[in-house]
């Protein structure tokens, strides 16, 4: 293989990882403080923007620094407060991954059980089997459903909830003809 063909093989390995590691640290919605008015908001970085940022830099991996090319794609102060400085991506920058909202939910299930059937949150499932909350309502939702501007707020009340009592739950709710409520194993032993 001649020298060359290497050569834009490593450049572009580089600018791969660049944009890899770009993408992988600023996807995701965001928890972040407001400093105009020092209340939770809901962000969500440009990550295109920041790949691209990625992309455009010389291979010299020392000299990149991908926090300059963060902006925001989404606020939950928007559009009311569009147009704003963005200082709030200072702390995206200085913890990128402290303010990300999955990490904030892994935290909050670490040494919890289930409200409902007791089972313990080891590894949580962000795939198929993702766990759910119950609010101060008493009804089980799925973390997506509670905008990120209002999660802290509602984790302070909530209780953690497994993905199989949240689906039995959400059945009941939702499909109360479709289910049939059988009383506790103990309740039924008991008769015989």
């Amino acid at each position: 293989m001649p020298i060359w063909a290497i050569a834009i093989l490593v450049l572009a390995a580089a600018a791969a990882l660049r944009a890899g590691i770009s993408w992988w640290k600023y996807r995701g919605e965001r928890v972040v403080v407001c400093p105009e008015n020092h209340q939770a908001a809901g962000v969500a970085l440009d990550v295109q923007h920041a790949v691209g940022h990625a992309m455009g830099h010389s291979a010299d991996l020392a000299q990149w620094k991908p926090g300059d090319a963060l902006r925001l794609a989404t606020c939950s102060r928007w559009p009311e407060r569009a147009g704003c400085g963005q200082a709030c991506l200072s702390q995206i920058q200085a913890a990128p991954q402290d303010c990300l909202v999955r990490n904030i939910l892994s935290r909050w299930y670490q040494g919890k059980s289930c409200a409902w059937c007791g089972r313990p949150f080891d590894a949580v499932e962000w795939d198929i089997r993702k766990p759910a909350l119950r609010d101060a309502s008493g009804v089980s939702l799925e973390w997506t459903a509670i905008p990120a501007d209002r999660l802290t707020d509602t984790l302070a009340t909530a209780q953690p909830v497994c993905f199989a009592c949240h689906l039995a739950n959400t059945l009941v709710r939702e499909h109360p003809e479709l289910a049939i409520e059988r009383p506790p194993m103990s309740a039924r032993h008991a008769d015989k």
